[in-house]
């Protein structure tokens, strides 16, 4: 691993620097075989052959899913974890997926269940917001999970069927759904996904892009409003459609004739896709 190491995201131990500009061997692992990882904003999760997972960086909203350890006066013990951590609540469960995002994380196991841990994961049945998960939870109200995405504060699951699932924060549109109503429990996107099963599902900051029927579909933040821009322009374009407005709903990339849709993914605020001639 290498780069900002503020948190401990890199795994290296305490004494490592905050930055590191050379791939680095994370020396705690030895002996492991990995065979995932994803990097959130300032933590990491990574899984073995054997579907164990493992959790270090930034402590904070339970991102990590070991539980906010308090010491005798309450505090907490520490901001960071410094070195790769078993997370516990998982032992004995086959992790085949996994996903990190600002502060929060997801996991699916073998038998297609999804785990959450971290900020504003578990629906609240009660009022107002949903609640933070600093251990793995179970969201049981889902068919069975294949592939999972986490964006800044939302996320999107597609399952055995290509249905796609999303829940969280709806900033700009990125559920979908065709609002801007937050969903604290998943909500299927019904347009345009009931005739072409989602294979692929990839979420960024406030925006997300999917593959269905070799089609690339994005929605959510197009990057106008000036946000993290210079004098107010524009600081996105990242859902292709030919302008920086946001889309409440999945709205079709077009890139051509003759090809076909293999993998999506989105960084902050940038997409980018490999397609194959058909």
């Amino acid at each position: 691993m290498w780069g900002k190491n503020s948190s401990g995201q890199l795994g290296l131990g305490k004494k490592a620097a905050k930055a590191v500009h050379r791939p680095t061997k994370v020396e705690c692992l030895s002996g492991l075989t990995i065979k995932l990882a994803a990097l959130g904003s300032e933590h990491t999760v990574a899984v073995t052959d054997g579907g164990e997972a493992l959790s270090w960086g930034a402590v904070a909203s339970g991102r990590l899913g070991h539980g906010l350890e308090s010491s005798i006066f309450g505090f907490l013990t520490s901001s960071s974890e410094y070195t790769p951590r078993l997370i516990k609540k998982l032992e004995g469960i086959r992790v085949k997926r996994v996903a990190a995002g600002l502060l929060h994380s997801a996991c699916i196991d073998e038998t297609g269940s999804l785990f959450v841990f971290g900020d504003k994961v578990v629906a609240n049945l009660g009022f107002g917001e949903a609640k933070k998960a600093t251990m793995p939870s179970m969201i049981n109200t889902l068919p069975y999970s294949e592939e999972v995405a986490c964006g800044g504060y939302h996320t999107c699951v597609v399952t055995r069927g290509g249905e796609l699932y999303t829940w969280g924060s709806n900033e700009n549109g990125c559920l979908g759904i065709g609002s801007t109503d937050v969903f604290h429990a998943p909500e299927r996107i019904q347009d345009p996904f009931l005739k072409s099963p989602v294979s692929k599902v990839s979420c960024g900051w406030k925006h997300t892009a999917a593959i269905s029927d070799g089609k690339v579909f994005t929605w959510g933040w197009g990057g106008s409003h000036g946000t993290f821009s210079v004098d107010g322009h524009s600081s996105g374009g990242q859902l292709g459609h030919g302008s920086d407005v946001d889309y409440i709903k999945p709205t079709m990339v077009h890139v051509g004739e003759n090809v076909k849709a293999l993998e999506i993914s989105c960084g902050f605020n940038h997409t980018g896709a490999i397609f194959g001639y058909m």
